[in-house]
């Protein structure tokens, strides 16, 4: 069942457990996320990242997510990813998205102030949730040829942040980094119990790909709500394909058969997620 990300989050703060945020780009990935969050009795977000949607995929991606939401008894929050146009966040709200992002974090503070506030007062008409991200979450994008630095969130920023904006909910920077790592982080968890003890909001982690899993639990464990995953789904992916080329003999396989090993990779990665975030059986039916 859709659901937004306010009521999805509210719950995980009040129950100290984080829900996974997984990026995707077509129905195998779809299908594995809302699969693999049904076994695991927990709310997920199925997330699509606005580089990657082109004009089909901005039909297909969210069509099929809400097409098929309701046949799952967990909350599912489908979510557009890192926008950094109101253009974008308008199109996802008119095309059904339940929560959006945008992301101003690149912006001085007052211009992420009114552009985030902006998208806020789009979302409201629609009862979608809004997510921003204060501080800058670096490291390498899609195209992984610039590696950008972090700029750590400070508290005092949280405040006012969050009461001139009225987000729903807040992307932070404690030190990871979005792709794949050069050198493991060390999250800055101190800087995170101060920013949760400021913030009205649940806090969000960006860059949770290859990040050692005793800082992540230690992370949920000090106010993070919300973890996105994006660059393991796609290392999971690539091993799966690698290890069917080499194990698959016939000259014609059957789809099926590739794509069921993809899920089950796919799917094992995720399961692990869940669990590290303290989320599974977080969801049960009332």
């Amino acid at each position: 069942m859709l659901a937004t990300a306010k009521e999805v989050l509210t719950k995980a703060r009040a129950g100290h457990y984080a829900v996974p945020g997984f990026n995707c780009v077509d129905d195998v990935m779809v299908r594995t996320i809302l699969d693999t969050a049904q076994e695991c009795r927990s709310a997920v977000f199925v997330m699509c990242y606005e580089q990657e949607l082109d004009e089909k995929l901005w039909i297909y991606l969210p069509r099929l997510v809400k097409a098929v939401a309701s046949e799952y008894d967990i909350p599912v929050v489908l979510h557009l990813d890192h926008s950094q146009n109101h253009e974008s966040i308008q199109k996802a709200l008119d095309t059904g998205f339940t929560s959006v992002m945008y992301d101003g974090s690149a912006l001085p503070f007052a211009q992420n102030v009114e552009m985030s506030r902006k998208a806020v007062e789009m979302a409201k008409p629609y009862g979608a949730s809004v997510e921003a991200e204060l501080g800058l979450v670096g490291g390498f994008g899609l195209a992984a040829s610039e590696n950008v630095a972090n700029i750590l969130t400070e508290p005092e920023e949280v405040i006012q942040f969050v009461d001139e904006t009225d987000v729903d909910s807040l992307a932070i920077s404690i030190g990871t980094a979005h792709g794949v790592y050069t050198q493991l982080p060390n999250l800055d968890i101190e800087r995170l119990k101060k920013l949760d003890a400021v913030s009205k909001v649940p806090l969000v982690l960006h860059g949770g790909s290859g990040t050692p899993n005793n800082q992540i639990q230690d992370a949920v464990r000090n106010g993070i709500c919300k973890l996105n995953v994006y660059a393991d789904s796609r290392v999971a992916l690539w091993k799966s394909v690698k290890k069917a080329v080499a194990e698959i003999t016939r000259e014609d396989p059957l789809p099926k058969e590739y794509f069921a090993r993809f899920r089950t990779d796919l799917g094992q990665l995720m399961r692990e997620k869940f669990e590290l975030l303290y989320a599974v059986g977080t969801f049960s039916v009332r």
